[in-house]
């Protein structure tokens, strides 16, 4: 029999445990004769596709970023191009200190093929610069995909020098898939070696891989941010919020008094301002209805959670908070809803209110396209 001291799973990295099949780590003692130790949870992922969530505590979790400032390492921060700011981490530079940072911006793949890589690593480093960070550098990829892989090896490579390679993100930007994808190019894994799903915090613990030269990639539990829409909806409507192939641009040319509802999640209001066209860079399966101001509110209780879905369940999101946004006109400008999308406005003037849950990140940037 084998000896479940320090036995951790291979998928997410939890504690095994054989005692008590409704705590996470679970394995049958059946199991332990297998080659590689999954616990049921990962297993149940993996082969038959179950959402397999379990109550997570974000403060630990950043705790661990923590450890990070007091160990010689290169940290690669895994963003999410498609929802940049829901995939921040706050305080990042005092979590890692002076450690060497390597961005790599994953989902490339969502972008249309016009949009032009440099203009997106610029924005990137725009951006990290107005968030006080230097990064080494930049990498775009697709670990869903497995575009720009071999690049990211390669920049991992150079920056690492010898020493532990840090891989951190918030929940859903894809770590485990790019591990799996740089084990592969390695040619140290056939198949899936950290489990992945498209639902938050799969990863549970730290995953440690070890390298060639005695150091290790380690892949941590992905942080969670309650102020994106992704994790506030339920695992089976999160494939119509979480885009997973090209983004097809909606366009709407709206008149002043014209509302958008986005499924049931949230509502665009253009208020007031010449008539003008709003560019929607939303999931390809998230339903968009137009219809005027005047008959939103009517529009909005009669048919949320029916022809306005998801969610289907209404009790699952906090009432919604309104946002006042003004355009002043001068650039072209992006507003934001974290971990929904964002709608992309020109150079005219406009007075927006945009609806979402209370506690939902909403804002305003440069144009990203």
């Amino acid at each position: 029999m084998v000896s479940l001291t320090e036995k951790r799973c291979e998928g997410c990295g939890v504690a095994l445990q054989t005692a008590d099949p409704g705590q996470v780590g679970y394995i049958p003692e059946k199991a332990l004769t297998q080659d590689v130790f999954l616990c049921r949870r990962c297993y149940r992922i993996r082969h038959y596709g179950e959402t397999g969530s379990v109550e997570q505590d974000p403060d630990a979790y950043l705790k661990r970023l923590d450890e990070i400032a007091e160990k010689d390492c290169l940290v690669v921060l895994v963003t999410d191009l498609f929802d940049f700011e829901g995939s921040w981490i706050p305080g990042l530079s005092r979590r890692i200190g002076n450690r060497p940072l390597l961005v790599v911006a994953n989902k490339l793949d969502l972008f249309p093929p016009s949009v032009k890589e440099g203009r997106l690593k610029e924005w990137v480093f725009q951006l990290m610069d107005e968030m006080g960070l230097h990064p080494a550098d930049v990498v775009l990829c697709s670990a869903w995909k497995g575009l720009k892989i071999n690049r990211v090896m390669q920049t991992i490579e150079s920056l690492r020098k010898g020493r532990d390679v840090y891989l951190i993100g918030t929940t859903n930007v894809g770590k485990s898939t790019l591990i799996n994808q740089l084990l592969k190019k390695a040619g140290r894994a056939k198949e899936e070696m950290i489990t992945t799903s498209p639902y938050p915090g799969t990863t549970l613990d730290a995953i440690r891989i070890p390298q060639g030269d005695g150091k290790y990639l380690i892949d941590t539990p992905g942080i969670v941010r309650n102020d994106r829409m992704s994790e506030w909806v339920s695992p089976k409507e999160l494939k119509k919020v979480l885009p997973s192939n090209t983004i097809k641009p909606r366009v709407y040319q709206l008149n002043e008094k014209q509302t958008l509802f986005f499924g049931g999640l949230s509502r665009f209001d253009f208020v007031r301002g010449k008539k003008q066209p709003f560019v929607c860079y939303l999931s390809n399966r998230l339903y968009i209805h137009r219809t005027k101001l005047e008959q939103a509110d009517a529009i909005w209780e009669k048919h949320r959670g029916k022809l306005l879905s998801p969610p289907a369940d209404l009790s699952t999101l906090l009432p919604l908070q309104k946002h006042v946004i003004h355009l002043k006109g001068t650039e072209k400008e992006d507003i934001v809803i974290s971990g929904l999308g964002w709608i992309a406005a020109g150079r005219e003037k406009a007075w927006i209110e945009v609806w979402a849950p209370e506690g939902i990140g909403v804002s305003t940037r440069p144009s990203i396209i």
